[in-house]
């Protein structure tokens, strides 16, 4: 399976930026799987569900269709491209996806989608657990200082109308990273790991154009 393309990775690591290129060069289609976790939780604040109750969280996830159309992000005809990067709904989606009952459902979302082939896809447990048949599996990774540069620079481009953001400093972003690591990594069900298959790559110090031509020299045709 060589035309599906695997790359995991902690958050703020370039996983989204470089899927999406190394997907354009490619002619390949992109699915950026963090986005469907951060559509379920725009979709549980929306509705003010409780997460911790299995059986209105089964009955959200069966109700709540996830579209992407190009760039954008539809949940059941409504586009929530921006509203899901917000602080909030990042750190709403980090506690949901360790549900279970979450990741059973777009577990099952994700495999539908990158079965057609000829397909980038980004997150956490793609090659470990959704796609560990790929054959072209790529780990990013990065300083938590340097995710955390990146993660607040991202948070200022997509919230720069929020009030809020002027309380968000570099220094609350990387403590949020490393929080975020350790739950990432933590989790029961499809922790963040790195498998012996997959080829690591630290971005901390290399261009955008680098990563993608490292990953462009290592793939198997």
């Amino acid at each position: 399976m060589k035309d599906i393309i695997t790359i995991d990775g902690p958050s703020g690591a370039g996983k989204s930026t470089i899927a999406k290129l190394l997907a354009q060069k490619l002619g390949y289609s992109y699915l950026d799987t963090g986005a469907l976790y951060r559509a379920v939780a725009w979709k549980i604040k929306e509705e003010k569900a409780d997460p911790e109750n299995e059986k209105k969280l089964k009955t959200l996830l069966q109700e709540t269709d996830i579209v992407f159309e190009g760039n954008s992000v539809k949940v059941n005809g409504t586009d929530v491209t921006s509203r899901i990067r917000s602080p909030e709904i990042g750190e709403l989606s980090s506690k949901v996806s360790a549900k279970p009952i979450v990741r059973e459902h777009l577990f099952t979302v994700q495999r539908q989608i990158g079965l057609k082939g000829k397909i980038v896809i980004e997150g956490r447990d793609i090659g470990s657990v959704v796609f560990p048949e790929a054959e072209n599996k790529f780990f990013l990774d990065a300083s938590p200082e340097e995710r955390g540069k990146r993660r607040h620079e991202e948070l200022k481009r997509n919230n720069s109308g929020l009030s809020a953001l002027a309380e968000i400093t570099v220094e609350n972003t990387i403590e949020s990273i490393k929080k975020r690591d350790e739950r990432d990594s933590a989790r029961k069900n499809s922790p963040l790991k790195r498998t012996k298959d997959m080829i690591y790559i630290d971005t901390s110090n290399l261009t955008i154009e680098e990563v993608i031509k490292k990953i462009l020299g290592a793939l198997k045709t």
